[in-house]
Parts: structure tokens; sequence; C-alpha cells
């Protein structure tokens, strides 16, 4: 028998149901359109159209993967990230909604054209910075991570989004050699989990994602200790940081900046109002040390 878009879309949510993930209607849609090279629309408009044998072989192996709780990103190879498009492998977290609070919040305190420089700790496949940088033409990046298999992904993504002129990528240890640097922005997703939750994490993050950029140590806030007052260093007088933490790390990590001398240390919320990213500013008049 002959397989459908329509049949293939109707199988797929069905298979993965049947192995409890959340959210299969949107998953089997994703696999769908990549397996068979087709779109949302063609699935709607034209809902009778075949696979051909080799798209069928394909969307089997995709849902198989999935249904063994590979991530859609890896499988796919990619994943959308505020108005991007960005490629993904193992070697990175998966981009999530939950860190563009950290783009919305700095596009609306960067003017269109304004000129500025900025730094990612931690920047994996490149998702803030390069979120950024897409939309303010006149700003300038450096990324840095301890891993160079995920800056090779950073590096591809800056390419395919053509924005190699304004971003620098180096592998590094947080701000380590950064003494005579500084920036008007520096945001960070770092590892917060605690060390000892990782294990009770969904098999998509436990089992795919790099234990490197989930591990945050025995409270999860080793790297926000090391953190804030290196990112307080490197700021220039006056600029902001934002960085992302876990939904009940509020109140420590908001001490710990303003123990670093961060003033007006405030937490953003995410779309499901759980907390989710600290944010603040270096005083005007301080000077760096």
């Amino acid at each position: 028998m002959s397989l459908t878009l329509l049949k293939a879309w109707q199988t797929a949510k069905a298979r993965l149901e049947a192995v409890g993930l959340v959210g299969p209607v949107i998953d089997a849609r994703l696999l769908v359109e990549a397996a068979a090279d087709a779109t949302r629309a063609d699935i709607v408009g034209d809902p009778y159209r075949e696979l051909t044998p080799e798209q069928a072989a394909r969307l089997e192996d995709y849902i198989s993967r999935r249904e063994h709780r590979e991530p859609v990103s890896h499988i796919l190879g990619r994943k959308g990230f505020w108005k991007i498009m960005l490629s993904v492998t193992p070697d990175v977290l998966t981009p999530r909604p939950d860190t563009e609070v950290i783009v919305d919040y700095v596009l609306k305190h960067l003017g269109e054209h304004e000129a500025f420089r900025m730094l990612d700790l931690g920047v994996g496949s490149g998702a803030i910075i390069l979120s950024i940088l897409a939309e303010r033409p006149a700003g300038r990046g450096l990324g840095i991570d301890v891993s160079e298999d995920a800056l090779a992904v950073a590096r591809e993504n800056a390419a395919n989004l053509g924005l190699q002129s304004q971003v620098a990528l180096m592998r590094g240890d947080w701000t380590t050699g950064l003494e005579s640097e500084s920036f008007d922005l520096v945001v960070s997703n770092p590892p917060y989990i605690a060390s000892a939750v990782i294990e009770t994490l969904d098999p998509e993050v436990r089992d795919h994602e790099p234990r490197l950029a989930l591990d945050g140590g025995p409270d999860g806030l080793e790297a926000y200790r090391i953190l804030a007052p290196q990112i307080l260093r490197v700021l220039k007088p006056g600029g902001r940081f934002a960085v992302e933490i876990g939904y009940d790390q509020k109140i420590p990590v908001e001490a710990l900046f303003r123990a670093a001398g961060a003033k007006g240390v405030q937490t953003l919320l995410d779309l499901s109002n759980l907390d989710r990213v600290v944010t603040g500013e270096k005083n005007a008049l301080e000077t760096s040390v």
C-alpha cells in the first residue's frame, strides 16, 4: 500500500503517542516534512501525495529514532531559535525557547544601529550571540566555549547566517585570558543542573545532550560562583549582563551577582512564568580592576 503524506503523518503521530512522547503531533509533522521533502502547506493542501520508497524508508528511520527518544533536533540536524535556523549536533545543547528570554531582553536595550561589543560565555551552537547579531548589524561579538566540537557547530552556524565578520569564536575557560578586554554586554547560558538531578531528566536530555553543558556541580550553582565576579570584571562601566538560570535558582544567583558588585539585579520570567534569566548592570562610575 502506498504511503501518502496524510497517512504518514497519522502513522507517525500514533507511533509516537504509543511510546508516551509529549507533543507527538508537532514531532510527527516535522519528521514527515523532512523525510518527504514537504512543507506544512503540502500536508494540508496535498494530503494524498505519495511518498517515494526512499522517502518512506527515511521516515521509518526517523520515527524509529524518535521512538528511542533521540531528539528531533538531532535527527534532523537543525533547530529553529528566535528568528534563525541553527545546525545542531550532540556536541551542543538543543536551543530552547526559554533561552530566547535573553535575546528579547538584549534587543530591547540595544538600538537597531547601535554599535556594541558583546561576549557569550559557553557559546554552544551560537544561538544567543548569533540571534542578537543577526538583528544588530553594528554589533560585534566574541563567543567562548571549552568544547572545540561545540565551537565547530557555532562556526558553521555563523557561516550559514553570513555573520562571520561580526563574530569571533575561540576555545577558552570562561574569561581566562581576557584580562585586557571589556564588553558592553555579556550573556551566558551556563550549566546549571545539579549533578545528582541529571539522571532523573528526560532521556532526550540525559542521554543525548552534552554533560559538559548540563552539569552545574553538586548544587547547580558552580558556574555562577565563577561567572559573577568574572562577568563584572570584563563589563564596561554601565554594561549589562543576562544569564540563564534554573527555575529555582533566582535567590542564590541574584545574591552572587550583587555580592560581585552588580547593580539593578532582577530576574525575568520565561513563557511558563518561571524564573529564567538574571540581569543587571555594572555601576556606570565603576572602573575595571
